[in-house]
């Protein structure tokens, strides 16, 4: 029996709820997208809560379980993948903190989360924090897409059972509680670190130039997420799979490199609605040849959803669509092509939800049901029903004809 490709395209976000003012109509509903309707229409359809019925996912939690691991046992934070996206080798001991470069007032107001989505500079401002010492205890601290970054305590005695600082609204700045006694050292030096940055920051040369173009100065680091090192088995080792990533932001990098597949840097790719969709389909498409599963996600449906952005969220969508097309286009072989998202951002909510998501998966010689659009309504009707996330790699592996058979 001969093996199949996998091509797996992971929508960020892109899956919503109806909106009032555009005629009830999703943003999926909404848009032309004829190369996802294709594989909606040359396949099999259904739709998926990434973690469990109720259950809001983040990005990375969903991400792990839509590779097939669960979350609940394997997850230890997101700092932890963060790093892994960042290039940082964990050790033991390390604790991990995914960051936002934001704005502050004077007082410890956050007015803005995310510093205007800053796209310049960080790399400097990074600089000017990694290498503090706090106490006996070394900082490391490197820049992510935009607005990202990750912050790393490496020293003894430190625990990931800390609150954040982050409010996760602007507001006022939240002060780092201990969870346990052995982390109360490890939420001294984050309020500590979240001071000094704050200092370091507000008179940095690249702040000063963003004030004087009228730009939010990113002035102040918020860490969240702590986590320690994630030690997960590969998916060459648990599948016996050859992979390639191809994403824009770190988190999404940090989850391929921790699973040991092969991330492909493509320039132009962004966290971003500004990301290189064409550069992305022609990395996924070279990348067919040389591993048996490629795994392509794009973020900017999850920015506009976060924005409350419907129009642009429709425009994504189609862009994501000409991408798909490119794809679809020029692929030579036999390839088993997923398509979905990884959670729900609805624009009226403005932050993920539980609502389960879109799944359609085709392949030259697959079941074929009765859907003819992807979207979250006409998904719900297909032959594949409703499934977890952990469920979704075992499927497509199945039509790929990689499963093994189970007993004699």
């Amino acid at each position: 029996m001969k093996h199949k490709k996998m091509l797996m395209v992971v929508c960020d976000g892109v899956s919503d709820r109806p909106v009032k003012q555009f005629d009830g109509l999703t943003p999926l509903q909404a848009a032309r997208k004829p190369a996802m309707d294709a594989v909606a229409r040359n396949g099999l359809s259904g739709t998926m809560d990434v973690i469990a019925p109720g259950v809001v996912p983040g990005s990375d939690t969903a991400h792990l379980a839509l590779f097939g691991y669960d979350p609940y046992k394997v997850y230890t934070g997101r700092g932890s993948i963060e790093a892994a996206g960042a290039g940082i080798d964990l050790r033991k001991g390390d604790i991990a903190f995914r960051c936002n470069f934001a704005t502050t007032d004077d007082g410890v107001n956050i007015i803005d989360r995310r510093a205007g989505r800053i796209r310049s500079g960080t790399s400097e401002l990074a600089e000017a924090i990694s290498g503090m010492k706090l106490e006996d205890v070394e900082v490391i601290f490197k820049e992510g897409s935009e607005h990202r970054a990750v912050l790393v305590f490496r020293g003894p005695g430190l625990d990931h059972r800390v609150s954040e600082v982050d409010p996760h609204i602007e507001g006022e700045l939240l002060h780092s509680k201990a969870g346990s006694p052995e982390a109360e050292k490890t939420a001294r030096l984050l309020n500590e670190f979240v001071r000094r940055s704050h200092e370091i920051l507000s008179n940095h040369e690249v702040n000063l130039e963003r004030q004087n173009a009228g730009l939010p100065p990113a002035n102040i680091v918020l860490p969240r997420g702590a986590g320690s090192a994630l030690a997960i088995e590969s998916l060459s080792d648990r599948f016996g799979l050859r992979c390639a990533g191809i994403a824009g932001v770190t988190l999404v990098k940090g989850i391929c490199r921790l699973l040991g597949m092969e991330v492909i840097e493509v320039p132009g790719a962004t966290g971003g609605v500004d990301t290189d969709y064409l550069a992305k389909a022609n990395a996924a498409t070279g990348a067919i040849d040389e591993h048996d599963l490629v795994f392509l996600n794009v973020k900017a449906a999850d920015v506009a959803g976060h924005d409350g952005d419907f129009r642009l969220k429709v425009q994504v969508v189609e862009s994501i669509d000409m991408m798909l097309g490119s794809i679809l286009k020029d692929l030579h072989e036999e390839v088993v092509v997923a398509l979905l998202a990884d959670h729900s951002t609805p624009v009226s909510v403005k932050d993920h939800s539980a609502d389960p998501v879109p799944v359609s998966i085709s392949g030259a010689d697959s079941r074929v049901d009765a859907v003819r659009k992807y979207d979250e309504i006409s998904a719900a009707s297909g032959a594949l029903g409703r499934i977890r996330g952990v469920d979704l790699l075992p499927i497509i592996l199945g039509m790929a004809n990689r499963s093994s058979e189970y007993g004699a």
